[in-house]
């Protein structure tokens, strides 16, 4: 029988997932730390083959014209989609990304069921195994040609982009605000997922796909996929490190705001019954 509050907590089932995920990675990060870095490392391995297939993608059409005009803007949208399955493959893959944890860690400070300090080690040990992880495929990349010619370009060039918003106030501000949107979108996905509404796997895999898309076809800021960026590039062309340091710092606040509390901190309070009840319970009480 349906408990009466389903219809006005309708994101417990989502509250409970996320929490039993917590339970997971505090003890991972604890006991078997180096084991949950290894799990962080192959979502920045994921983030970084994905990130080339889009700039090469983009790089190829950019390099074709139809009619006096270069087909960037195709390049751009199909390089979109194809970075796109990169969160399915970290998803399926039970890796460990640092911007879909932000939500996990705030829902569980939020209930209690972790403190401050396990909250950032969890947060902490996730973001230097995705930088190692995308050390690694960095390295591999300094010693091939996989990130040279229009593929290398495009990647330039965004790296130039994104460093640019550093030089200016209304930079910072336009890099904080598409970071919030772009971790937004990534744990709007995660929400489908955890809420047990969504049971066929395709519709998982679309809904990740989907949110993914909208961020790189936008250009939004997602502070572990501009680390790994950062990283391939600074290894095979150089970068401004204490740019790219300032670039991946605003993006991780606005992150946190995007994913930890527009969604996280959101769905946390929304979906707490716990006032309801006791409230309900001294009305019951009263009654008697």
């Amino acid at each position: 029988m349906t408990q009466p509050t389903d219809s006005l907590f309708p994101g417990k089932a989502f509250i409970s997932t996320v929490l039993e995920a917590l339970e997971t990675k505090t003890r991972m990060t604890g006991s078997l730390a180096h084991r949950y870095l290894m799990r962080a490392g192959m979502a920045g391995m994921i983030v970084a083959v994905f990130y080339v297939v889009n700039y090469a993608i983009v790089g190829v059409f950019d390099s074709i014209s139809a009619g006096g005009d270069s087909l960037a803007s195709v390049g751009k949208l199909l390089g979109a989609l194809a970075f796109g399955p990169a969160l399915v493959f970290i998803y399926y893959t039970r890796s460990e990304l640092l911007t879909s944890n932000m939500m996990v860690v705030v829902i569980g400070g939020y209930y209690h069921r972790i403190s401050v300090w396990r909250g950032l080690r969890v947060l902490g040990l996730c973001f230097l195994g995705n930088f190692l992880g995308g050390l690694i495929f960095a390295l591999l990349y300094r010693f091939s040609t996989l990130v040279e010619g229009p593929t290398g370009e495009q990647a330039l060039h965004s790296v130039e982009t994104k460093l640019a918003y550093v030089s200016s106030a209304s930079g910072l501000v336009d890099l904080f605000v598409r970071a919030i949107l772009c971790n937004f979108m990534i744990n709007l996905a995660m929400l489908l997922i955890y809420n047990g509404y969504i049971k066929e796997d395709w519709s998982k895999i679309f809904s990740m796909i989907i949110a993914v898309f909208v961020f790189a076809f936008l250009g939004l800021e997602h502070s572990v996929a501009n680390t790994v960026l950062f990283t391939v590039v600074g290894l095979t062309h150089g970068v401004d490190v204490a740019a790219a340091a300032g670039n991946v710092g605003i993006a991780l606040l606005g992150n946190f705001v995007g994913g930890g509390l527009l969604i996280g901190a959101y769905y946390a309070y929304v979906n707490d019954d716990s006032r309801w009840l006791r409230r309900t319970a001294d009305q019951h009480g009263q009654d008697d």
